[in-house]
Order: structure tokens, then C-alpha cells, then sequence
């Protein structure tokens, strides 16, 4: 298969280049400025080309004709905002707008210009479903939309705009409903990588957002092998949730993570109370691909904290 990866080198898009490679996949990306950053792992060095387009604009001559000299027969759309609070608090930003809408839009274009005409999988958020209560967490696909933020909102947008673009152009799109995914390279702005860095550093306290959230998260590396198998199997038109399918407690998580590195650290909680996220029901997922998490919390902890405590080194 030969697979083109919008957001090569972010978070999950390194991983997801690293799984296609390791499954005889041939590589293209792109990225903003069309490089990796530093610290590219040693499995993607000189292997993955990756072109310069910045999804929030109209892709260039250049990249366009690389992309069509590749003839993808996938496209993994990933370019994105992924941080909520650059988002908006109630309504996306213009950038979100720009980026989240704008560039699932730009990339569903891409498809259906290219001769090949590649199967689309675009990595939406299960932050676009509405909010749930501690009783009832989990959500199918058919449970109701409702973003509660600015990120929910311009994923949901992008979802209808792939959808619109899919029913004019007959390109085959399939939207993932992702949940929280986690990992050593993920950026220290986000929930576990933020932990692991403070310990890392030496914080004392630690300050720990809520220790009374309760949310799936799953290890990255599971997550790409679920869009893989999705591009192959999954069924055009169609939404999956992609989780772990089990409510954690974000205490619980930072309790683990204590006891691997420091026992005695003090943390300040900045604010209690109880959250409670959605939660994956994977029954259609499960029912469509043969994939299931196999990477146990404990090693995607262990993984994420060697990680920081190497960069600090």
C-alpha cells in the first residue's frame, strides 16, 4: 500500500509512519515547513520524504505534483489543531476554523483530484459527541452530537465537510471518533506527557490538573494499528470510535506513575472535582476489524516517563 500522512511529524503521525513502514507500506508526508523535527526516530531517518504544505492553505504546485508522482492509494489526514484550549473555550478559534475545517476540506480535495483516487481516514475526536454522566459514559457511534468546546465543534464541522466532499466528488472517506491516546513524543501540553515531564524535571509539588477525571485513553501505538486496518477493511461513509473502551481514573494514572518514579512527591491538585469524558464503546469497531489494545497501561506509563526522564538527561 502506498500511504500519504498529512501531520507526518506530529504525535501520532510519526508512529503511524513507523507502523506502515514496518508493514512493507511505502511512506509520503507532509508537514508545515516539510521537515522532521529534531529527534526523529532512527526507524523513519532517510526513509519518509516529507513535502511542505500547511493543510490551512492551498497546497502548492510542488507539493501537489509530489503528491501525484506518489499516487497514494491512502490518505491519512492527522494535520490538525489537536490542542483543545487553542481551540476556543465555546466556539473554534479562526485558526481552528482555518486548520481543523479548512485543511479536512483541502485534503478531501486532494483525493479526488488524483488520479488514483486514495481511500481518505480522517482522525476526528470522540469530543464531538455530547456530554456524558458518570452512569451512562459510554457512547456508540449513533449517540448524540453535541460539542460542548471550540475543538468538538471544528471536528464536527470537518466531519460534515469530508462527508459533503465525499458525496460530490465519490472519493471513499471513513472518519475515526479518536479518544485520548498517549506515548512518549506527545507533546508535554497534554494530560500524561505534562505529568512525566514535571516528574522529570524535579517538580516538588507537582501540579496535577484533576485527579477526578475520568476518561479512555490508549497507547498510540495500538491506535495507528486500528487506522491501518480501517483504510483496509473499514466500510466508506462510516464513523469508528477508537479506544480503549475502559473509563481511568486520572488519579489512578498519576498514582501509577508516582510509584515508578518517586513515591514521596508531593502534588497540588489546581482543580477538583469530578469529570467524566466518553468513553468508547468499540462494539462496531470490534465488529469490523480484528483489533483490539494490547499494550497494557503499565508500559505506555513506563514508556512516556523513560522518555522525558531521557530528555532531561
Amino acid at each position: 500500500m502506498r500511504a500519504f500522512i498529512t501531520g507526518i511529524t506530529g504525535f501520532a503521525g510519526s508512529f503511524l509512519a513507523e507502523h506502515l513502514l514496518a508493514c512493507g507500506d511505502a511512506v509520503l508526508g507532509c508537514s508545515r515547513d516539510g521537515l522532521w523535527e529534531n529527534g526523529i526516530p532512527p526507524t523513519l531517518e532517510g526513509r519518509v520524504e516529507v513535502v511542505a504544505w500547511d493543510v490551512g492553505e492551498a497546497i502548492s504546485p510542488a507539493a501537489m505534483a509530489a503528491v501525484r508522482e506518489f499516487a497514494p492509494d491512502a490518505i491519512y489526514h492527522l494535520a490538525g489543531l489537536s490542542i483543545p484550549a487553542e481551540c476556543g473555550a465555546e466556539d473554534p478559534t479562526l485558526d481552528a476554523i482555518r486548520i481543523n475545517v479548512g485543511g479536512t476540506e483541502r485534503a478531501a480535495t486532494l483525493a479526488a483530484s488524483l488520479p488514483t483516487r486514495p481511500r481518505v481516514l480522517f482522525v476526528s475526536s470522540c469530543r464531538v459527541y455530547a456530554p456524558v454522566d458518570f452512569q451512562r459514559p459510554y457512547v456508540k457511534e449513533m449517540a448524540p452530537l453535541a460539542p460542548q468546546g471550540g475543538y468538538g465543534k471544528s471536528k464536527l464541522a470537518a466531519e460534515d465537510a469530508l462527508r459533503r466532499q465525499a458525496a460530490d466528488s465519490g472519493i471513499e472517506a471513513i472518519v475515526v471518533r479518536a479518544c485520548n491516546h498517549a506515548g512518549p513524543r506527545q507533546s508535554p501540553r497534554l494530560m500524561l506527557s505534562e505529568w512525566c515531564r514535571r516528574l522529570a524535571r524535579g517538580d516538588d509539588p507537582v501540579q496535577v490538573h484533576s485527579l477526578n477525571s475520568y476518561l479512555d485513553m490508549t497507547d498510540v501505538r495500538d491506535v495507528v494499528r486500528a487506522y491501518r486496518l480501517l483504510i483496509e477493511r473499514g466500510r466508506a461513509g462510516e464513523a469508528y470510535n477508537v479506544g480503549g473502551g475502559v473509563s481511568l481514573r486520572s488519579g489512578d494514572i498519576f498514582e501509577q506513575l508516582r510509584q515508578m518514579h518517586d513515591p514521596g512527591r508531593r502534588f497540588i491538585e489546581l482543580s477538583p472535582g469530578p469529570r467524566q469524558e466518553p468513553i468508547a464503546d468499540l462494539t462496531k469497531l470490534q465488529s469490523t476489524i480484528d483489533w483490539r489494545p494490547e499494550i497494557p497501561l503499565e508500559t505506555t506509563l513506563r514508556d512516556t516517563l523513560d522518555y522525558w526522564l531521557a530528555r532531561r538527561k
